[in-house]
Formats: C-alpha cells, structure tokens, sequence
C-alpha cells in the first residue's frame, strides 16, 4: 500500500517560537492540500537547533510544551504530523522529542536516544536520552520513528517490529562529502530494518553551522526514490509503496488503507559539485547569520587581494551587491594595483565602494609611540579595523572579517586589526580552496554571460599584506600549496610529528608549521565566527588549550 510523505525541508530560527510555529502551520496546510497522509518535520523544528544550553532553561522548555500543545490544536484533519521539539522528562530532564500528531492531539511523542558527545555537538550536556522506540499505525502501515544520531547506531530493536515504513528528523549540519556518507548511511538502515526509509532535515544557517537538506528517500533495498536539492527550501512529497502492518504498534492512528491519490512522480535533483556545495553553504551561512541577527548589510575592507575579494562576492550573493559596502584603505606600502583591483571589483559588481587613505593616522601614532618592525605593521592593520568598526557604528553595517584557514591556523592576522568583525565567512577555507572557490565563481558568471565578478590579477598576483615594503606571504609562511597540505593533516586529520614524517614532509618543515599553529590558539580564540565547512573546524570540532606546554615540535 502507498502512503504519501511530506517532507519538510524548511529553515527554523533558534528560539523564534512564533516564527517556527507559523513556518510549521504553512508548511502542514500545504501538504494537507497536496493529500499528504503523513508530515515529517525536521529534528527540533519548533525551536531551531541546536539550542545548546537554552534546553537547560526552565522558561524556554515550558514555552516549547506550550506551543507544540498550540500546534497539535492547530491541525486537523487526517494528516499525521511528525514535529520536533524540546520536551521534559517526569524528572525535569531536557529532551530532543518529536511529537505525534494527528486530530488536533498529540498521540504520541519519542525522544532521541542517542545524544552525539563529538564534533559541534554536546548533547549528553543539554539534553535527557530517551529508551523507548515507537511504532504508528497510519493507515495500516507501521511507521517507525528516529531521530538523526539514532540510526549511527544499530536498529536491531526496530527491525524485530517489522515496520512498513521508519522516518527519521534531522539536524544535521553541512560539511565537505558529507551527502555521500549520509546515503550510505541511510542505505544501510534501510536494509536492516527491511523497509523505506525517509530521511529528512533542516535547511539554513545557525552561527557557524549550516544545514543543506539533503533530504532522501530509498526503498527497502536502500534504492534511491527520491532525493531533495541541497540547500533548498522544499516540500518533497514522495508516494511510498510500503508493506502492511503485521506485529503490534505502541499507537494505532488508523487501520484503514488509504484511498488512492493522482500518482505523484518523485524527483531525484542533480547533486551538487564540490564548490558549488561549499559555495552554498557559506552563502546561505552568511545570508542567515546576518538576517537572523538583524542586520541587512555588511562592510569589509577591500584590499585588491584574493581573500576580500572572496568574501565581498560571497556577501553579494547573501544580501545583494546594494547592501554591500567595500572600503579600500591605502597606507604608504600599498600598491597601486591593489587599489586598481578593489575598483575593479567594485565596478564588476555595483557594490558600495569608497577609498579611506590611513597614512595620516599612521603617521600620528608613529610621531606618538615612535614604533618599528612588525609593531608598525600591526598598527596599520589596527587602524584599518578601528575604521571598520567606526563606519560599523555609524551605519549599522555588520564588520565581515576576511582571513581564511590557513591564516587562522599559523596566526597569520593581527589581533584587533584584520580579526574584527562579527563574522568570517571563509574561516573555514583554506588558501587552496580560496583560489578554486574564486576560479569557479567567475567561471560560473562567465556560463551566465555575466562579468566575473573578481579580477584575474586578484588570482594570480602573489599574495601580500602589504605592511611593508615589497611584502610577500612567502616571507613569513611556506607557500600555501605546502602549507596547506601539512595543514589538512595536522589540523584535520591529527597527524603529528612522526606520521607528517611518514607522510614525506621535510622535518623543519613540519617543526615551523606545528610550532605554529600551536602557538596560535589564543588568537583563534578571539577571531569571529565563520561557516563551518570541513569535518574539523576550528571552534567545537578542535578544542585545544591556549596555555599549553606539550609540543611535538
């Protein structure tokens, strides 16, 4: 027998109550108009997630039982509703729940039973794990229930009840070739509970985290039947042929098969390359920081360099170039190309532009505090982001930050100077990638018949701070092609000293660069937040001591 699942691809807001419950009651009216039989919403729709220690609160979690109890009264009809949200146990606990409903009553509710302790997640600390598995009857057909971390764990129990169907919510945050790992995931379940499986998650961006969708369904072989757009705002509805109930389910909704529907064709979408997922995520993950904070424009110094160049066209595709605002800020070791190129751009895009010469100021400190050396060019980068933050102020514009990875790993930035702002797009891009992603972008303008939005000689010049006089990165770091590579290994895939030896590295090599990145970590402390888009960001993923004696360089 068929059911017809709707799955809510759809973009919460942490703590927005009212908001999420509006976004939940458009999205059931819809599917209740497309003959939808059963809603699944995505894990902790109702309050957004994560809500890290907001869980703890005891108003927010009596303000979650009220409103999930507003929008069970909300929904009637047949349409069986699946909703996460943040419930208690009889004991006060916090817990990640979804609630069964149907007829304007919750029937139901499950909670997670596998809280992930890894990565950006700390869920043995905000919430209560639940024990109990759950089977619906709907329309005859015995629907299981997990929620996200549950099915990285074995599903013995739920295959001894012979679902017809098992549905998973998720909050699950995008990160390099994730979707792949996902599928094989989901495939494997699928298998073992000898069933369809529909897996459906969260769109949008949460402060670093962003959430790609990437909702899928596959049949009882873990076939794909049906796959969602990554980063997409949908309502993917999907005919699900499915087997009869047969044991005995914890709820009974209806026993009754369904009446047949007009055949819904599923849709499988393209999957995105690589930098056009990264691309994505760190669009959507800026667009989303800066509207669910209340800001409606950026500003960022515009260097002429590849990394502000990145970051500005990034902006223009979160917010629109008219909300964009470059500020080139010369000092006397500027070069005359570097102004050349942040024009450039700013004539190719539209964006708000304007040159703040910084000599003056310079010279005033320097008559003041008579420094030298890597003070004075500190200093410059100081000044810059006093400017930033001033025009800040004034405007209401929020500061982007432009420093990539492999700058926030070595220390390659000047604390209060190129690290202000609230937030840094590229965080979580290393040099490498920041060349690609800039070449893919203006390859893509060109397929649209449009002007690339960054100038090639951003690309191809060598990369320079410009804080002194003929300065070049490579004076200061090994060239990023290498660097990088020792990067991803020691910050990614924590290989130390004698695994980067195994691993073919020059031994000074590998002494200067973990020397480092070790002595770095109070600097990254203090660095905005960025999208995360590697298995291993700086922040929650990589939590290291700033005092620190142990050293393997």
């Amino acid at each position: 027998m068929k059911l017809r699942v709707g799955l809510a691809q759809i973009n919460p807001t942490v703590g927005d109550l009212a908001g999420n419950s509006a976004l939940i009651a458009s999205t059931v009216a819809w599917a209740q108009g497309s003959g939808a039989h059963l809603l699944v919403f995505p894990e902790m729709i109702l309050t957004g997630y994560p809500v890290e220690d907001l869980a703890l609160r005891p108003s927010f979690q009596s303000a979650s039982k009220a409103a999930i109890t507003d929008i069970a009264q909300s929904i009637s009809g047949q349409i069986v509703a699946i909703v996460g949200y943040l419930d208690t146990s009889e004991q006060g606990g916090p817990q990640n729940a979804v609630a069964i409903i149907h007829d304007g009553q919750i029937k139901a509710r499950y909670v997670k039973r596998h809280l992930p302790n890894y990565g950006v997640f700390d869920e043995f600390r905000n919430f209560t794990a639940g024990s109990q598995s759950l089977v619906v009857r709907i329309h005859g057909v015995d629907v299981a229930i997990a929620i996200c971390e549950d099915i990285w764990h074995s599903l013995a129990d739920i295959a001894a009840q012979k679902p017809g169907l098992l549905v998973v919510p998720n909050g699950s945050p995008y990160e390099r070739n994730k979707d792949d790992l996902r599928l094989a995931l989901i495939q494997k379940r699928a298998r073992q509970v000898c069933a369809p499986l529909a897996y459906v998650n969260m769109t949008g961006g949460q402060d670093d985290l962003v959430f790609d969708g990437d909702t899928i369904v596959v049949d009882k072989d873990g076939t794909v039947i049906a796959r969602a757009p990554q980063f997409d705002d949908v309502l993917m509805l999907v005919d699900i042929e499915c087997a009869s109930g047969t044991s005995s389910p914890d709820l009974v909704i209806s026993n009754d098969t369904a009446a047949p529907l007009d055949q819904i064709s599923p849709t499988i979408a393209a999957r995105l390359g690589d930098q056009a997922q990264i691309w994505k995520g760190l669009v959507v993950g800026l667009r989303d920081y800066i509207s669910k904070n209340n800001f409606t424009s950026v500003v960022l110094g515009l260097s002429g360099g590849i990394d502000s160049a990145l970051v500005a066209v990034i902006a223009i595709d979160a917010v629109g170039a008219k909300n964009v605002y470059g500020v080139a800020m010369p000092s006397k070791y500027s070069s005359q190309h570097s102004i050349q190129d942040a024009q450039s751009l700013a004539d190719a895009t539209g964006i708000n532009f304007r040159i703040e010469p910084i000599e003056s100021i310079i010279d005033a400190y320097m008559a003041q505090l008579n420094l030298t050396g890597l003070a004075e060019e500190n200093l410059q980068a100081r000044v810059r982001g006093a400017m930033l933050m001033a025009i800040s102020n004034s405007k209401g514009h929020i500061v982007l930050a432009t420093g990539n990875k492999s700058e926030l790993a070595v220390g390659y930035s000047t604390l209060y100077g190129d690290a202000v702002g609230g937030f840094a797009p590229i965080k979580d891009i290393y040099k490498t990638d920041v060349w690609a992603l800039a070449r893919w972008r203006n390859a893509q303008a060109r397929l649209k018949n449009q002007t690339p939005p960054i100038p090639e000689r951003s690309i191809t010049k060598e990369p320079s701070a410009e804080l002194r006089l003929d300065q070049k990165d490579s004076d200061s770091l090994p060239e990023y092609a290498v660097l990088d590579q020792v990067l991803r290994l020691y910050v990614d895939e924590e290989h130390g000293y004698e695994r980067l030896l195994a691993d073919g590295f020059d031994p000074v090599l590998i002494t200067r660069v973990i020397t480092l990145v070790d002595r770095a970590e109070y600097k990254r402390r203090q660095y905005p937040p960025g999208t995360k888009t590697s298995a291993r960001a700086f922040g929650k993923d990589r939590r290291l001591p700033m005092t620190s004696r142990w050293s393997q360089s």
